[in-house]
C-alpha cells in the first residue's frame, strides 16, 4: 500500500466526519432525535479512530532500538485494532443503548427539518469519503474482488476507512429511515428502531475489522505473488542451487522478513557460499522491494533427507515451505 494514499483517504473521512459530527449533533438538539444523536456519535468515534490511524502511522516511522531491533512497524497494526474496540464500545454500544431507551420511552420528534436536512447533507460528505477511499484503494487493489482486499491487505488503513464509510453510509440511511417512519407515524418508536439497527451495523463492522487486524498482529505471511517472486529470485541454478523450506513474516505493512535454507554445491569454500548468500539477498530485494530483513541458510541437499518424516521441512535436508 502507498502510506500516502492511505493518509489521502484518512485526512478526507477525518475531515467528514468532524463536520458531519457537529451538523448531527446541532440536529439532534433541535430535534430531539435518538437517531440523530447515535449518528452524531457514530461520526465521533469514526473521528477518534481516524485520529488513531493517523497517530499509528507516525509512530511506526520510529527507527529500530537496541529493545526492538525489527522497528515500530506494527504499530499500524495495534492502533487499527484499537479502531475496533473504540468502533464497538463508543459507536455501537451507545447506539444500542440509546435505541432501547427511545424505544422504551418514545417521543416524538421535533423540527423534522433538521435531522432530514443534516442526514442528507451527511450522505453526501460521506458518498465524498467513501469514493476517496475506494479510488485509493483502487491504485493497489490489483484484481482482487473487496472482500479479498480487505481479508488480504497487510497495511490496515485502507480497509478501515473503506468499512467504516461504508457503515456510515448504511448507518445514514437506516437513520433516514427510522426518521422518516417516526414522522409518517407520528410514532418515535421508529426512531428507536432505526438506531438499534445502527448499533448493531456498528457492532458487526468492529468485529470484522477486530478479526482482520488480529490475524495481522499475530503475524501473516508475505502474500502469494510475493511468495512467488521469491522463490523464482533466490535460486539462480549455479551458486543457490534449489530453496529447501522458506518462512516469510510481515513486521509492518511496508516490512518483510525472509528467512530461508537454500542449497548450495558441496564442494564450493566458505568465501563462495558467502558471495552466493549475497547475490540471492541482492535479488531478493530486487525483486520484492520490502524484503527489508532477510536470513539465509545455507545446506548441501539431500534427497534421503527430504524424503524422511512426515514434515520434510522440519528436517536438514528437508524440502517445503
Amino acid at each position: 500500500m502507498s502510506a500516502s494514499g492511505g493518509t489521502r483517504a484518512i485526512v478526507a473521512a477525518l475531515a467528514a466526519n468532524l463536520a458531519i459530527a457537529v451538523a448531527k449533533f446541532v440536529a439532534f438538539l433541535f430535534s430531539g432525535s435518538s437517531s440523530m444523536l447515535a449518528e452524531s456519535v457514530h461520526s465521533l468515534a469514526d473521528s477518534g479512530n481516524q485520529g488513531l490511524l493517523l497517530l499509528g502511522g507516525k509512530k511506526a516511522q520510529r527507527e529500530a532500538t537496541p529493545q526492538h531491533p525489527f522497528g515500530y512497524g506494527r504499530e499500524r497494526y495495534i492502533y487499527a485494532f484499537l479502531v475496533s474496540i473504540v468502533l464497538f464500545s463508543v459507536g455501537g454500544m451507545f447506539a444500542i443503548y440509546e435505541g432501547y431507551e427511545k424505544i422504551k420511552h418514545p417521543h416524538p420528534i421535533e423540527a423534522w427539518y433538521w435531522p432530514v436536512g443534516v442526514l442528507v447533507f451527511a450522505i453526501i460528505a460521506e458518498s465524498f469519503s467513501f469514493r476517496t477511499a475506494i479510488k485509493e484503494s483502487n491504485q493497489i487493489r490489483g484484481g482482487l474482488s473487496w472482500t479479498e482486499f480487505v481479508r488480504r491487505a497487510k497495511a490496515p488503513e485502507l480497509p478501515v476507512v473503506l468499512l467504516e464509510d461504508l457503515g456510515a453510509l448504511v448507518g445514514l440511511v437506516l437513520a433516514l429511515g427510522g426518521v422518516g417512519l417516526a414522522l409518517l407515524t407520528d410514532n418515535g418508536v421508529w426512531d428507536g428502531i432505526g438506531t438499534l439497527c445502527i448499533g448493531i451495523l456498528l457492532i458487526l463492522i468492529a468485529l470484522v475489522l477486530a478479526a482482520e487486524t488480529k490475524s495481522l498482529l499475530l503475524g501473516e505471511s508475505a502474500g502469494v505473488e510475493d511468495v512467488k517472486k521469491i522463490e523464482a529470485a533466490v535460486v539462480d541454478g549455479e551458486t543457490v542451487t534449489r530453496l529447501i523450506h522458506m518462512r516469510t513474516l510481515h513486521l509492518g505493512p511496508e516490512e518483510l522478513l525472509v528467512a530461508a535454507k537454500v542449497a548450495v554445491r558441496h564442494d564450493d569454500t566458505a568465501g563462495e557460499v558467502a558471495h552466493a548468500i549475497n547475490a540471492a539477498e541482492e535479488r531478493i530485494r530486487a525483486a520484492v522491494p520490502i524484503a527489508r530483513v532477510i536470513y539465509l541458510e545455507p545446506d548441501i541437499y539431500s534427497e534421503a533427507a527430504a524424503s524422511a518424516g512426515k514434515n520434510p521441512a522440519k528436517n536438514p535436508g528437508g524440502t517445503g515451505h
